[in-house]
């Protein structure tokens, strides 16, 4: 659905995006993530044509049935800054940023009505924004930027302010609106979501690619094993500990322990090192967060990496 080939985009002497190629496909959501100051919002700005490349090209492909149509009326974008008219009425909204895409007053207001009831906000509908918490406003300025049924659909930071049980609707929306056809690019700070979320990921650092690909095979490349353990026999624990070549790093807090495997480990191989006597009471083995991998990043633990 889009593809950003070779985008380049500097700000007098800092180059902000710097030789950067990425694709966003139908029917999966891509995480693109990076510490602050990483180039994620010029990148967006870029794709959304509020600003142009330098050099490279941005190419959107529409469906056969909606190639007559001005490709920005295929894209919504929810920008991490919020900027919605406080004084107006949801309503007003709705047909504003819904004629801007095309709809007449009558759909906008349908398709935002529908919209509302699936966030359980339909006495919202007349409200000024004013009068809406953050949380709903944040859903709100989500709906403006579906109303007109977009192939692509940019988020950034679409979590902020929603409390935990708002953050699962929005998931399971997002979710939905891939299986059913979307393409979505999605901007977070949220690790845990973005993995629950994403089929691909997409780490930018400094401007520059750092680390791409499907999110399961990132993590398998990337993504040591933890281990958190009880065990009644400390001085064996400590021994095994000591002597074994499978074991990265550890912390101890009384009798529960939690290791990092190194790279190569796997569970079964750590399960078989296991000595006898050590009267394990508790143990789970899985891959590191994204979160993990995220800091690594950030901190230069792993370079310019491409996953198929």
């Amino acid at each position: 659905m889009l593809k950003v080939e070779n985008v380049r985009k500097a700000y007098e002497k800092k180059v902000a995006v710097d030789n950067i190629s990425l694709q966003v496909n139908r029917n999966e959501i891509t995480g693109m993530l990076g510490p602050n100051g990483a180039g994620k919002t010029s990148l967006i700005r870029m794709i959304m044509d509020i600003m142009a490349p330098d050099s490279g090209r941005i190419e959107f492909s529409l469906s056969p049935e909606r190639k007559q149509n001005n490709w920005q009326n295929m894209v919504g974008y929810l920008p991490e800054e919020r900027g919605l008219y406080q004084q107006a009425k949801v309503k007003d909204i709705f047909a504003f940023l819904g004629g801007l895409k095309g709809l007449s007053k009558g759909e906008s207001h349908s398709r935002g009505r529908d919209w509302l009831e699936k966030f359980e906000l339909e006495d919202c509908f007349s409200l000024k924004i004013e009068e809406l918490s953050k949380g709903m406003a944040q859903k709100v300025q989500f709906i403006t930027s579906i109303l007109h049924d977009p192939e692509l659909l940019i988020l950034d930071e679409p979590f902020s302010g929603l409390d935990p049980v708002s953050q699962d609707v929005m998931i399971e929306e997002i979710a939905g609106l891939a299986e059913e056809g979307m393409a979505i690019m999605l901007s977070s700070h949220r690790m845990n979501l973005v993995e629950e979320l994403c089929d691909r990921i997409f780490f930018l650092d400094h401007g520059q690619e750092v680390l791409s690909g499907r999110l399961e095979d990132v993590k398998e490349n990337y993504g040591n094993y933890r281990v958190k353990m009880s065990a009644a026999n400390v001085q064996k624990m400590e021994k095994f500990i000591e002597d074994s070549a499978l074991i990265e790093k550890h912390r101890r807090d009384k009798h529960n322990w939690q290791l990092l495997l190194t790279a190569e480990a796997g569970p079964e191989q750590f399960m078989r090192s296991l000595p006898g006597g050590m009267e394990v009471r508790e143990i789970s083995i899985s891959r590191i967060s994204l979160h993990d991998i995220f800091v690594r990043v950030a901190r230069g633990g792993i370079l310019h990496e491409k996953v198929s």
